[in-house]
């Protein structure tokens, strides 16, 4: 296993033009074995233009990951408005590249999208459904204290059901401004 990373040397940057070929490398069979598989090249030209315009829309942030003091993309993170079982909440999801993995990327990651997320105080609840056979997904969630709500069965993407854990982490409230 490659060595650890701090915290300090992981930033998230908000997704722009040049980070088609950081998604087209997420895109690889292996990474998205619990994704449905390889999205064809049309449609990640369809998911670029979603990324790049969803904070304009306000409907969430999309993110590279990055790491210090390279300035090397090494995943994606995002996170975005849904609505699950009734309620208005956020929804996550990351990939880091397979050289990357395992070394606390996705961790730091996340903790700076729920940071990001909360001072929105827009939704109080953040949801992951990683595949219940995504262990690193699942031990991510688990580090940064989301919730296992339960199992259940969820379409991503359309057209393709998958097993997932509904981890839920309440979001800090950000201070009233009076």
């Amino acid at each position: 296993m490659s060595e650890k990373v701090s915290a300090s040397q992981v930033t998230i940057v908000p997704w722009s033009e040049s980070d088609l070929e950081l998604l087209r490398l997420i895109n690889a069979p292996e990474m998205m074995e619990h994704l449905g598989g390889p999205e064809t090249e049309e449609q990640l030209a369809i998911r670029h233009k979603r990324y790049l315009e969803i904070s304009g829309k306000g409907k969430g942030h999309m993110f590279s990951i990055v790491l210090l003091p390279d300035r090397e993309a090494v995943g994606s993170i995002g996170y975005w408005d849904s609505h699950w079982q009734g309620e208005h909440v956020y929804e996550v999801g990351w990939s880091v590249l397979p050289g990357f993995q395992g070394r606390g990327l996705a961790s730091s990651a996340l903790q700076a999208a729920i940071s990001h997320a909360s001072s929105e105080a827009k939704f109080p609840w953040m949801h992951a459904f990683p595949s219940i056979h995504n262990p690193a997904s699942n031990a991510v969630c688990r580090k940064l204290n989301f919730r296992l709500m339960s199992e259940c069965e969820f379409e991503y993407p359309p057209g393709h059901f998958m097993q997932c854990n509904d981890w839920r982490l309440e979001l800090a409230e950000s201070p009233s401004a009076d």
